[in-house]
């Protein structure tokens, strides 16, 4: 939902990560009114939730409503601290210092989305700890520089707390720094409106495709890791409301991508077959 047409200038160093258009969002409890407090408060936010259930197009909708620019991350295993803060660039005119993510949103005043953060390895998260407290600054170590954040500055992280194991979880030193707001998969009357909205099915397909989405989260530790999200339920009305035949659609984007069991597999194309 960036708009990545907008040109980067020195006037306004983060252009291209300002929200040009409105991101559909269908809230399902207090989660704009809490967020639009910690924003006012400028607390430090943490979205605990299982794939695929709205956390990212969450935080892009309220960047939006806020009027803030949205940087965002993903991160994962390899990821360095200089990845986050920056690093020295070598090019023809000699060195030169290149502003990471976190680095440019906290100079300059945005939103910045760490996604799945507990993909970063721990010495990695350590870094953010300075923006989460009342001293609000980022030391650059090799740059011997310490940014003060910006007054519109905010961090938000994310993760899905059912794929952690105890060596893969964020610290309490961390967690304590952050307000949190937990997302699930909204109710199905609800996620049938989100996914006929999305897709552009009917609102019949819509609540099949959240009936099919509900008996695979039921085998959640019963054969699979993780249940059909929202977002593959979109997929699968993307499919069909381009024309494909609903048992082929759900098969490519409900069945196949979560399971590679056989049994499973059988199981779980009988569920599509016994609704469409």
């Amino acid at each position: 939902m960036t708009d990545l047409s907008a040109p980067t200038t020195a006037a306004d160093p983060i252009a291209q990560y300002r929200i040009g258009r409105e991101p559909y969002y269908r809230p399902v409890g207090q989660e704009i009114e809490l967020y639009e407090a910690a924003y006012a408060a400028r607390l430090p936010m943490m979205l605990k939730g299982p794939t695929g259930c709205g956390k990212t197009r969450f935080i892009e909708y309220m960047a939006w409503k806020l009027g803030k620019p949205l940087v965002t991350l993903a991160c994962n295993e390899d990821m360095t601290a200089s990845d986050l803060v920056g690093r020295y660039l070598l090019d023809a005119q000699g060195t030169r210092w290149q502003d990471g993510p976190l680095t440019l949103a906290a100079r300059y005043g945005a939103i910045c989305y760490l996604d799945e953060v507990v993909e970063a390895r721990q010495d990695t998260a350590v870094v953010i700890h300075p923006l989460t407290d009342a001293r609000r600054c980022l030391p650059l170590e090799k740059k011997n520089e310490l940014v003060e954040a910006h007054p519109d500055f905010q961090l938000v992280i994310s993760y899905n707390p059912g794929y952690q194991s105890i060596l893969k979880d964020l610290k309490q030193s961390t967690k304590q720094r952050f307000g949190a707001l937990d997302f699930h998969y909204p109710e199905a009357r609800i996620e049938a409106e989100i996914v006929g909205h999305e897709s552009g099915v009917s609102p019949d397909i819509a609540a099949k495709l959240v009936s099919v989405g509900e008996k695979t989260r039921h085998l959640k530790g019963h054969g699979l890791e993780e249940g059909a999200s929202t977002r593959m339920l979109i997929h699968a009305g993307h499919l069909i409301a381009r024309g494909i035949d609903p048992i082929a659609a759900c098969r490519v984007t409900l069945v196949r991508p979560i399971t590679d069991d056989a049994d499973m597999r059988d199981a779980l194309d009988a569920v599509v077959t016994a609704f469409f």
